[in-house]
């Protein structure tokens, strides 16, 4: 069974807190403004804009220990020619000292900056090409909206934000916006200090993707995102990887179309990945994902196929306890089938409820609480 009012308690229990959102919106627009007023960095600075599964609604909740990780994407005038990745990252250590000093960490493609309520990482780019330098300021780049806030998100430059809708003109823009073709953008190069390169990545590319998915999932696509990373969370520390983006990855490519349910959309992702992935996993050999706007980047490159094979094993099993809970006729059967899968967060059945009890087979049944169905702000 589907168990819509289930599923919607579960993903509120998988979801940040409100507690945990407010500290990550501070975090990040503390840091943003932050940059914007600084004499130096405002004199190379193009824009900023979130990307990560923060900015595409796919994060779950972190461990009780962890806090919210939110990535800042900040375009630099910064030639290449110019700066070395080092070089690049150091401009903004005297920035960094003067607002979170003994507080941020130089890493390979980022800078880490970890504070008591959340963790930030400021990635830097270097200098756009002049055409993307304008596209790059628009409302539709630098906005903080989710796939699970509007489903209308375009990069093109009328669009407009929520908070931006409320005038005539507003009304107009976004007509505008909906039949403007969609920004094809270059990607952006990013320093790598480990290897002392600047390396392509496409962020906006991994957004407009996943927005768009999302649509075509009648609004279900995030949600079976946070479900799987949940399922592989509670249920297996090894292997390390795949994890993260790499997960998100492949249950995009697998998620099929059309889903009309989040019960639906986890069952059958995990069917294609064993329907179409076996033989890479008897061979012990990781498959190629080429990366959204940068497909000469293979997003499994760290997936051995030693992992891999783990990896897809645990889907298998996953996906007959998925099937089965998905076509069991009540809520008796169904619920701890799903319960099984995703652990406590999920919850349990009525009290009492019987396997043959007509009263359990709609899917819906009295709660203890009240369910509230929808998206959290940033998934």
């Amino acid at each position: 069974m589907e168990l819509p009012t289930y599923f919607a308690d579960f993903l509120k229990e998988i979801r940040l807190t409100d507690a945990q959102v407010d500290d990550a919106k501070c975090g990040h627009e503390t840091l943003r403004k932050r940059l914007e007023g600084d004499e130096t960095i405002a004199k190379i600075l193009v824009s900023t804009f979130l990307q990560g599964s923060y900015r595409r609604a796919t994060a779950i909740r972190p461990y009780a220990d962890k806090r919210a990780d939110v990535d800042v994407i900040v375009v630099t005038k910064l030639s290449q020619s110019e700066y070395t990745p080092a070089k690049a990252q150091e401009l903004f250590f005297p920035f960094l000292d003067k607002h979170y000093k003994e507080k941020y960490t130089p890493q390979g493609r980022s800078i880490a900056i970890e504070l008591g309520y959340v963790d930030l990482d400021l990635v830097i780019t270097s200098a756009p090409s002049e055409t993307d330098l304008g596209i790059l300021k628009a409302e539709s780049v630098i906005s903080e909206e989710t796939p699970e806030e509007v489903d209308d998100w375009r990069l093109v430059k009328s669009w407009l934000p929520l908070e931006k809708r409320n005038t005539l003109r507003a009304k107009s823009l976004m007509e505008a916006a909906m039949k403007e073709a969609e920004w094809q953008l270059s990607p952006l190069e990013i320093p790598d200090r480990d290897v002392q390169k600047w390396e392509p990545t496409h962020p906006l590319s991994q957004i407009r993707w996943t927005f768009q998915k999302n649509r075509l999932c009648n609004g279900h696509y995030v949600n079976v995102v946070k479900a799987i990373k949940w399922w592989r969370r509670i249920n297996f520390e090894k292997p390390k990887y795949p994890k993260g983006y790499p997960v998100e990855h492949l249950i995009g490519q697998c998620c099929p179309d059309g889903i009309e349910s989040v019960a639906e959309g986890v069952t059958r992702t995990l069917e294609t990945i064993v329907a179409n992935y076996g033989y890479y996993a008897s061979v012990k050999e990781a498959p190629k994902f080429p990366d959204h706007g940068v497909p000469r980047h293979n997003v499994f490159k760290r997936v051995s196929g030693e992992d891999f094979a783990a990896f897809y094993a645990q889907v298998q099993g996953g996906a007959k306890i998925a099937r089965e809970a998905l076509d069991a006729e009540t809520i008796g059967k169904s619920a701890p089938g799903w319960k099984k899968l995703f652990g406590a967060k999920f919850p349990d059945p009525p009290e009492g409820s019987e396997e043959n009890d007509e009263s359990t087979k709609g899917g819906y049944t009295p709660r203890r609480a009240v369910s509230v169905i929808g998206g959290g702000r940033y998934g």
